[in-house]
């Protein structure tokens, strides 16, 4: 499955007005009788509009004219009682729309992160996470702010717009016909220019994204910047982005821009061929003089909001663009879904690669037909130089990815055919540079244990003393209750990898992965990872991914791999021949 956001045939892949809003308001049907609520004052909001310039007109022609000041006196009041009515619906509706807004974005947010949580690790390799938390983020907003803010007025001066043009063809057909003849050449400019404007604000979100690309992978390697001097390096490459940026942004505005002079150069020649032509008519009595006022009024009303919608023409772009965004997101669907147990296997091992073929999406083949056996309690090293195959091979036994041909068994059962939940309790893996959250030493600790998920710290310490690594927490200034931020300072490396350790440990999976976890930190506490180690149950296998030759001594199998292929390597002597020679060759 294609997971590049950003890629060309992807972004062409954009969804028409109607099925765009037909997929929004799907996000929303549980709002449908505040929308109902809220369309009914629009509606009631756009006749009172619509009604009080034939008032007018009528007022002028029958009381005015004729010096009836009680029946001006009467209609005054009319359009007093209408005027507070019309403020009263357009709180209400802009309250509604408000509200309906806002939840649309809570749940758009919740879905679109949901989403995340579900796709697999090729996803996230092949999109930047600033450009994901733009999507998130920004894009959503924009969606809110089209909601809450410019619908009402959108469907207000449609509604509006189609009331003024019925009752400019009612009171007089030949003026109406004239009057509406622009609106004509409006449609077609509009329709013509849209999908060019809305390119363009695509394009404007998707150059923000990557600066927010930019901007989270500069903090984030903020340390290494330091430590290398490479400042001006980033800066260039912020400016580069930047500068990008701002030509997207600017050329989104000028497209965004365009409708406004353009409505209004229409609207003015309309109002003039109105007034042109009504005198006339005045002049051979087919129109009286209040009439003439009520079509002005009705020409205004009907161009008015034609003006209104430039803007809102526009911000309605940018939030069918911010959709496009997400509904890739939203389309995207997990490549490692659970499956029927179609393939068994005859081997009594734990674990088994057969035929095993792997390539990542657009890239040559790194595995090729890889077989191989792993026991039950035993410990495997995979050794071989940078780029061989190691972690990939160990990522297909945490089924992080799925290979491209072949098939691999977790106790004679197809790995596919376990759920994501069975998975991470039956495998562990521990990274070079383990993540932790926000929180306590504690609660990073029963991440994702659902065991253990409801123990208190006090519950926790003693389970920990039970299974011996009771001296473990001494390597914590608070113990069990120290403090871990969102940038982790006062934690060491080796802090974090006793708590990843620790918290595979009081898993007991039945197999533990270990990716160079150890590569990185000092004797000391390698040490200390060791004795965790010694605490596993007795039948839990273990597969150590190491360049430090001392951290496999112990292995009871050594396992090369290199160019694709997964070899048993013998002893730890000549593995480490092997390894050497290899080096030397290379």
């Amino acid at each position: 499955m294609k997971y590049n956001l950003n890629e060309e045939d992807e972004l062409a892949k954009r969804e028409s007005p109607l099925v765009a809003l037909k997929g929004i308001f799907g996000l929303i049907s549980h709002e449908r009788w505040k929308l109902t609520l809220a369309l009914s004052a629009i509606l009631v909001n756009s006749f009172l509009n619509l009604l009080s310039p034939f008032l007018i007109g009528y007022t002028i022609d029958h009381y005015v004219i004729t010096k009836q000041y009680q029946g001006v006196l009467l209609f005054s009041g009319i359009l007093l009682i209408m005027y507070l009515v019309l403020l009263l619906t357009s709180y209400l509706q802009t309250k509604l729309m408000g509200g309906v807004g806002q939840r649309l974005l809570f749940t758009l947010r919740n879905a679109v992160f949901n989403k995340l949580l579900e796709l697999p690790i090729a996803f996230f390799n092949q999109n930047k996470a600033g450009d994901l938390i733009s999507r998130v983020n920004s894009d959503t907003d924009k969606l809110n702010q089209f909601f809450s803010q410019a619908l009402t007025q959108f469907v207000s001066s449609m509604v509006i717009m189609a009331g003024a043009g019925v009752f400019l063809l009612i009171i007089n057909i030949k003026l109406g016909l004239a009057a509406l003849a622009p609106g004509l050449f409006i449609l077609v400019f509009t329709s013509a220019v849209s999908p060019w404007v809305k390119r363009r604000n695509t394009e404007s979100l998707r150059s923000a994204g990557e600066m927010s690309a930019e901007i989270q992978e500069s903090l984030g390697n903020f340390k290494i910047i330091v430590a290398f001097n490479r400042r001006d390096y980033y800066k260039e490459r912020f400016q580069e982005v930047n500068k990008k940026n701002y030509q997207a942004a600017f050329r989104a505005g000028l497209a965004n821009n365009i409708f406004l002079p353009v409505y209004s150069l229409f609207s003015s020649i309309a109002q003039l061929i109105v007034l042109t032509y009504g005198i006339y008519l005045i002049s051979i009595d087919e129109l009286t003089i209040g009439l003439l006022v009520s079509y002005l009024a009705y020409v205004v009303n009907f161009y008015n909001p034609l003006r209104q919608l430039a803007s809102l023409w526009s911000s309605f772009q940018v939030a069918m663009a911010g959709w496009d965004r997400i509904a890739r997101i939203l389309s995207l669907d997990s490549n490692l879904n659970v499956v029927a147990d179609l393939h068994e296997s005859s081997a009594e091992c734990l674990l088994e690669f057969k035929n095993v073929h792997f390539s990542y999406p657009n890239s040559k083949e790194i595995l090729h037909d890889i077989n191989f056996e792993l026991q039950r309690g035993k410990t495997y090293a995979l050794v071989g130089p940078t780029g061989g195959g190691k972690t990939t091979t160990a990522s297909l036994m945490a089924r992080l990815y799925d290979p491209t041909a072949g098939c691999v068994f977790l106790d004679g059962k197809d790995l596919r055919t376990y759920t994501s939940l069975e998975r991470s309790k039956k495998i562990g893996f521990i990274l070079q540079e383990p993540f932790l959250f926000t929180g306590s030493v504690g609660e990073n600790i029963l991440y994702g244990n659902e065991g253990y998920v409801a123990y208190s710290n006090t519950e926790l310490h003693k389970l920990i003393k039970e299974r011996g690594l009771e001296d473990l927490i001494a390597v914590f200034e608070q113990g069990l209750e120290t403090a871990i931020t969102s940038n982790e300072e006062g934690i060491s490396l080796g802090q974090k990898q006793v708590i990843a350790f620790i918290r595979a440990v009081l898993r007991d999976p039945d197999i533990l992965i270990l990716d160079e976890a150890t590569a990185n930190i000092d004797t000391v506490t390698e040490r200390l990872l060791e004795k965790i180690l010694r605490k596993l149950p007795a039948n839990t296998t273990l597969v150590i991914i190491a360049h430090r030759l001392n951290t496999i001594q112990n292995a009871d199998e050594i396992f090369f791999v290199n160019l694709g292929k997964v070899d048993l390597a013998g002893s730890f002597e000549e593995a480490v021949n092997r390894l050497l020679n290899d080096r030397k060759t290379s």
